[in-house]
């Protein structure tokens, strides 16, 4: 069995942006396994622009931010392996992985660094009735079909949820003819983000029907319309409030799970928050020497904040393999307060090296609320929101220094107060 320092699961802009920090932090063994047939992830298919603005302080587009990572990789000389499908994990850190080239491998590796992304909520998640006709697709598959493979998968659209991946592909199924009759969404929210909302739907004169969902699906071989109805406040549908959209596609954009099989596999706790790993401030799960970042550990809103974490994760994997990652001699949990959902990470060091960036999801629409970060009735930050809503990921920098002060604290408190007791 052949042996590795850092063995890097996913090609795409976590795993490449982890492998070249941890190059740069002075591991020098390590090998990135991609599934596809090409590295970039998910962003192949992302041609629209918006990426970029953080990390390169310009705008591109998803092919375009990738290559730039693709392009740094190669001219490091990281060895990857595309067309690789990595099928166990131990929690011994042993690798079995499969290609057409090589047959089956493994290879023992001194740290994991988990980067396998998110898949969409399938149609058969959401119980809904009607027959397995053609036309219901998810709508990252959609993406795939027209940005990748020139096609067009129909010409009267309904769109079920409002995530990011269908309110963009609301204006691409625009760009190519197709009339897209609504966007239909179970919250009384988006769950997209703002920017999303005015130029995908809101230029293009595409309503966001809030409060309603998909009821029926009609035809047998090809879908011929789709039922919407609106729901109470405990989300079921109200009766007598049905219609009918006639329609020849359904793009289903309901959620995205982490790609978390693997991390099972070798023993790694997964948080019901998020359905990624638990991890601490390093980015290192609950086995020794496996890390994880991106979308396998929480969905994030841009890709910009994944290359920064896995950036992070990367560093720590290099210098668990260094031997300079000594176990903390005690760690705080981070906990959801009131308002707050599938908090990264979930413990924190009690002396951290350096400052520790928390993520979150608001559980639902807050105006002129304030987000409070507490422990042992120390205020380590306060600040104000003018809106706070689902679709929008808050990131938070907490002080090493305010933490490394903290003395008899045993958690770390995340909470959202509202306006009327602000």
């Amino acid at each position: 069995m052949r042996k590795v320092d850092l063995a890097i699961i996913g090609g795409g802009p976590a795993g490449l942006a982890a492998a070249l920090a941890a190059r740069e932090a002075g591991c020098a063994d390590i090998l990135i396994l991609e599934r596809g047939p090409q590295l970039g992830g998910i962003l192949r298919q992302c041609i629209h622009n918006g990426f970029g603005l953080h990390t390169f302080q310009e705008e591109l587009t998803g092919p375009e931010y990738a290559q730039r990572y693709i392009d740094r990789v190669q001219e490091a000389g990281i060895p990857y392996a595309c067309d690789t499908m990595v099928i166990d994990l131990s929690g011994q850190r042993v690798l079995t992985f499969v290609s057409r080239e090589r047959g089956l491998e493994h290879i023992q590796a001194g740290a994991v660094l988990l980067a396998m992304g998110c898949r969409e909520r399938p149609r058969g998640a959401l119980a809904t009735p009607g027959w397995r006709c053609a036309g219901v697709y998810t709508a990252g598959t959609a993406q795939r079909i027209v940005n990748l493979e020139g096609l067009v998968p129909g010409k009267h659209v309904v769109i079920l949820g409002s995530g990011d991946i269908g309110l963009i592909m609301a204006r691409r199924m625009t760009f190519i003819g197709a009339k897209v009759e609504a966007c239909v969404e179970l919250m009384p929210y988006s769950s997209g983000l703002k920017r999303n909302i005015v130029q995908c739907l809101d230029d293009f004169a595409i309503p966001l029907l809030l409060s309603h969902t998909v009821v029926d699906i009609h035809g047998r071989e090809r879908l011929t319309g789709v039922t919407i109805a609106k729901v109470d406040a405990h989300l079921k549908p109200i009766p007598g409030t049905e219609r009918e959209i006639p329609c020849d596609t359904l793009l289903l954009s309901v959620g995205l799970l982490p790609e978390n099989e693997l991390s099972g596999m070798a023993g790694v706790a997964l948080s019901t928050a998020t359905g990624g790993a638990v991890v601490d401030d390093r980015y290192e799960t609950s086995v020794p020497g496996i890390f994880s970042c991106g979308n396998v550990l929480h969905v994030h809103d841009l890709v910009d904040f994944v290359s920064a974490e896995a950036q992070s994760a990367g560093r720590s994997a290099a210098r668990f393999v260094q031997g300079l990652l000594p176990e903390p001699a005690r760690r705080l949990p981070v906990t959801a307060g009131f308002g707050v959902s599938g908090l990264v990470p979930q413990f924190v060091s009690a002396a951290p090296e350096a400052d520790i960036v928390l993520m979150f999801r608001p559980r639902g629409v807050y105006k002129n609320a304030a987000i409070m970060v507490e422990a042992c009735g120390t205020t380590l930050l306060k600040r104000k929101a003018r809106i706070l809503a689902p679709g929008e990921m808050v990131r938070l920098t907490l002080s090493a220094a305010d933490i490394a002060r903290l003395s008899g604290a045993n958690e770390i408190r995340v909470s959202i107060v509202e306006e009327a007791s602000a």
